[in-house]
């Protein structure tokens, strides 16, 4: 790290203020959202889905302040970065309001849930989670592989994962993921793709958080859950042999699960 001039700080702060404007008036924004959710019920979910942009943009101009931080004074701006994190997961608790962190919550529990959003088209729907997911990078990123946050980015994706998967109504999608003459064929299939990728990930994720590090059961039986929602998933596109890899992946994660379980309470 090279010495911080007094005229580095002093651009730092130039390229900073606009930013931190626009950061207050956002989340003046947002508080005055949260007011009005309080004493007006009506649209509530619809207005959820506005904070939820609101905090993803709010974690973007965070990060913009850590990159002119590295820019100029060649060092991150860990205050700014905590605050992108936290603006990040208020943009997922928004989200698990509407529709549940529960990552295999049964779609007949999920059904009432996704009627308070149903005029949200399924294309914004993606496009929030891609912009979600993208500004997750940016700060894994930002914050490298050493940070002391390694671990709880696995809870950040996982909680991104459920709301994903959650955002779906898998009643239309499965039928549309196999009809190419439905407007929302394309969007289905690359929107039903992601959330399969995202459960492996965030299964293998949990699992590796087990094995390097917690030794919590808590975290093996979280990333099992993740498998049991990729494998209801596979079932409702009839995907037969994916349903079964994933069925014994479960099982294998389960037993080794218990038997280390029982060999530590052996000792």
């Amino acid at each position: 790290m090279s010495h911080i001039t007094s005229e580095n700080r002093a651009d730092f702060f130039d390229k900073i203020k606009p930013i931190k404007a626009v950061i207050k008036e956002s989340l003046e924004r947002e508080k005055s959202m949260v007011a009005t959710i309080r004493h007006d019920n009506s649209g509530v979910e619809y207005k959820k889905l506005i904070l939820c942009e609101e905090m993803i943009y709010v974690a973007t101009l965070y990060i913009s302040i850590n990159t002119y931080s590295l820019e100029l004074l060649d060092v991150k701006n860990q205050d700014a970065l905590n605050d992108a994190r936290k603006s990040i997961y208020k943009a997922i608790i928004y989200l698990e309001e509407i529709v549940s962190n529960v990552v295999d919550c049964p779609y007949n529990e999920l059904e009432s849930k996704l009627a308070t959003i149903s005029n949200t088209p399924i294309e914004k729907r993606f496009y929030l989670i891609k912009k979600l997911g993208f500004v997750i990078q940016l700060l894994s990123d930002a914050l490298g592989d050493n940070t002391k946050w390694k671990w709880s980015f696995v809870e950040i994706r996982g909680r991104y994962t459920a709301v994903a998967k959650n955002l779906v109504d898998m009643k239309a999608a499965s039928k549309d993921y196999f009809d190419p003459s439905s407007a929302n064929y394309d969007t289905t299939v690359l929107y039903v793709r992601l959330i399969r990728k995202m459960l492996d990930d965030s299964a293998t994720g949990y699992r590796d958080k087990y094995e390097l590090s917690t030794r919590s059961t808590e975290d093996m039986r979280v990333a099992i859950n993740y498998l049991i929602a990729a494998r209801r998933i596979a079932m409702i596109l009839g995907d037969n042999e994916e349903s079964e890899e994933i069925r014994k992946k479960a099982v294998v994660w389960k037993t080794k699960m218990e038997a280390e379980k029982k060999k530590s309470a052996a000792k």
